[in-house]
């Protein structure tokens, strides 16, 4: 997809990759975007402002006020006006001011004041890059919703070799224009998405469910949702709210109203993705009062549950997407596979507990796609934001070869 028209919020921080910023902006404005810098006054430092200026073909702004004139640079008009923010280069210490909200200056409060995507393209030492905190805050504004250019392994300012050298500016500009293109595929398809665990009740107290936080399913949804897709999101009991106005989220308690709900909502649907952690067996008989205790035991009759991905996979249209997942513990991918065929799956994502900072009640997830052709994708350990975005970006290919 082309970036014309595209208008591009371009911030600058202090880092010696910034003179790749001059090449950045002039390729897009080549590719006739509509192009702004912000730039903080560490920056000047290493590019001049008058360079951006040129090349941009618009003021380059660091100030809150101009300094000449008096005039403010109104930061939420900035935040308004952009397609897309892309920092680049974004400094250690530009992340940590994002991730934490300390806006100080003018590129730190239009961060915070942006609706549209926004990107990071870090620049720094081998050691800063890898160092906890930075992590730390990579992943809190990945989870966010914000999305990341990775580094370049290389020589970097020090001498040393490593990761931390920032990405080419060709690189980053196909990005952007992957994602414009990609993310225009999802605008006005529909997607059904189960997230969270279900409660099958055992008497007006007691219930039995699992350890599901249903973040993973939430994330799939912001991450649909703000790609332009409409999501359905049919949701057990969990402490997380729906922001986005693109979803619309229907709460249940067991799998037999989960069954219910995604049943209906089932066949208009261009992709439908089991995320949740749906109860195996649920009570045969819910007593009508709060059992009392009696006795040193208590028998408890348990009914199998209704295999929803099962029963949905078997009745899958012609052109639907569906995704399911697995939970493991041993002989992961065999047992993994089987589902996949046993339910009529096109994708089925493996988590296996046995991987550090992954399953259940974690902000990450390492997951490992199976499509039907059994073709194997390994991730990393990411957060449930980033691996959400990677389960979107599957799809979006999907459609593309369609």
């Amino acid at each position: 997809m082309s970036l014309k028209g595209k208008k591009i919020l371009v911030g600058v921080s202090g880092s010696i990759a910034a003179y790749k910023s001059a090449l950045l902006v002039r390729l897009l404005v080549k590719a006739d975007a509509w192009v702004r810098v912000v730039m903080t006054d560490s920056a000047k430092e290493f590019i001049t402002p008058l360079t951006l200026g040129v090349l941009s073909k618009n003021p380059v702004l660091s100030t809150f006020t101009d300094p000449e004139t008096g005039m403010w640079n109104n930061h939420v008009d900035l935040g308004l006006w952009a397609d897309l923010m892309i920092v680049a280069p974004a400094t250690a210490k530009t992340l940590s001011k994002c991730a934490t909200g300390n806006c100080d200056d003018l590129l730190t409060a239009v961060y915070l004041s942006a609706r549209c995507p926004v990107f990071f393209a870090p620049a720094m030492d081998v050691d800063m890059f890898l160092h906890p905190s930075t992590k730390q805050n990579m992943v809190i504004l990945s989870s966010y919703g914000n999305h990341f250019i990775a580094p370049d392994h290389g020589e970097l300012a020090s001498g040393l070799v490593g990761d931390g050298r920032l990405a080419e500016p060709e690189k980053i500009i196909e990005e952007i224009a992957s994602y414009f293109s990609l993310n225009a595929l999802a605008r006005g398809k529909r997607v059904l998405i189960t997230a969270g665990p279900t409660v099958e009740a055992i008497d007006p107290v007691r219930f039995i469910s699992n350890r599901s936080s249903g973040k993973m399913g939430y994330s799939l949804a912001e991450a649909f949702a703000s790609a332009g897709a409409e999501v359905t999101l049919v949701s057990g009991p969990t402490n997380l709210k729906v922001l986005n106005k693109n979803i619309t989220c229907i709460s249940i308690e067991s799998a037999e109203q989960m069954l219910k709900a995604t049943s209906e909502n089932f066949d208009n649907q261009d992709v439908i993705i089991f995320s949740a952690a749906v109860a195996d067996y649920t009570p045969k008989n819910v007593a009508p009062q709060k059992i009392k205790k009696q006795g040193p035991e208590m028998t408890l009759e348990l009914s199998k549950t209704s295999d929803i991905a099962g029963v949905l996979g078997s009745s899958k249209q012609p052109g639907q997407i569906v995704i399911g997942f697995a939970l493991e513990t041993e002989n992961e991918t065999e047992n993994a596979v089987d589902k996949l065929i046993r339910k009529n799956l096109d994708y089925i994502i493996l988590n296996s507990l046995n991987d550090a900072g992954a399953g259940f009640a974690h902000d990450t997830n390492k997951i490992t796609v199976i499509d039907k052709e059994k073709k194997v994708q390994h991730f990393d350990l990411k957060s449930k934001d980033q691996v959400a975005q990677d389960i979107l970006n599957i799809v979006l290919a999907k459609w593309s070869e369609a």
